[in-house]
């Protein structure tokens, strides 16, 4: 099986790329766009963890940049019927630390954002996900260790600014940061300083 390549990018395109590896044979592998947006021009070099799963009728290939989201694609694809074509557009859509988010929130709303995955279909994912989801590595981030600790007053901070009528993608690195900066502080007090961030951005 097929564990790691590393070679040169020949050709990519919205569902993956192809890579050549030094003995001349070149590779398709199939990529979510968090990977897609990350590589070189063409003619660079490449190297991808990559899970091998064999069917019936074809060998395919799944590409990530670093083993956490390989693990984490993993994760995905051994919770019953989710393949990896929706796996993949689950992480083109979050990452690990996000997803653990979305998880220990049970946030249906969120996760049927993603392209072919209804909210019937969320909720089914989430129930399963809830018992992996200390599997998933969270992705190097800033704030992503010390959000870990005050993980409560976190989601109350995001579900407080939701709540006021501002999006997730819009606040949560916001939060992130004043959370990098104060761990200790409590869900008020993170909404007030939130607020002066969006105040301080727009003005």
């Amino acid at each position: 099986m097929i564990g790691y390549l590393q070679g040169t990018l020949l050709a990519a395109h919205d569902k993956g790329l192809v890579l050549l590896t030094p003995g001349g044979v070149g590779y398709e592998v199939a990529a979510p766009t968090s990977v897609l947006a990350r590589l070189p021009g063409r003619g660079g070099e490449v190297s991808l963890f990559v899970h091998t799963q064999v069917g019936e009728k074809a060998i395919d290939l799944f590409g990530f940049l670093e083993s956490d989201d390989l693990d984490l694609f993993r994760t995905l694809i051994s919770i019953d019927k989710l393949g990896p074509k929706k796996a993949l557009a689950i992480l083109s859509m979050f990452d690990a630390e996000h997803l653990r988010e979305v998880a220990y929130r049970e946030d249906a709303t969120t996760l049927s954002t993603v392209p072919g995955i209804g909210p019937k279909s969320a909720k089914q994912i989430l129930w399963h996900l809830k018992d992996k989801v200390n599997k998933l590595s969270p992705a190097p981030s800033r704030g992503s260790a010390k959000v870990e600790g005050p993980r409560g007053e976190y989601l109350d901070t995001l579900a407080g600014l939701k709540g006021l009528g501002y999006s997730e993608d819009e606040v949560r690195p916001m939060i992130l940061e004043i959370f990098d900066a104060e761990p200790d502080l409590d869900a008020a007090g993170a909404i007030r300083a939130t607020l002066r961030k969006i105040a301080a951005a727009r003005s």
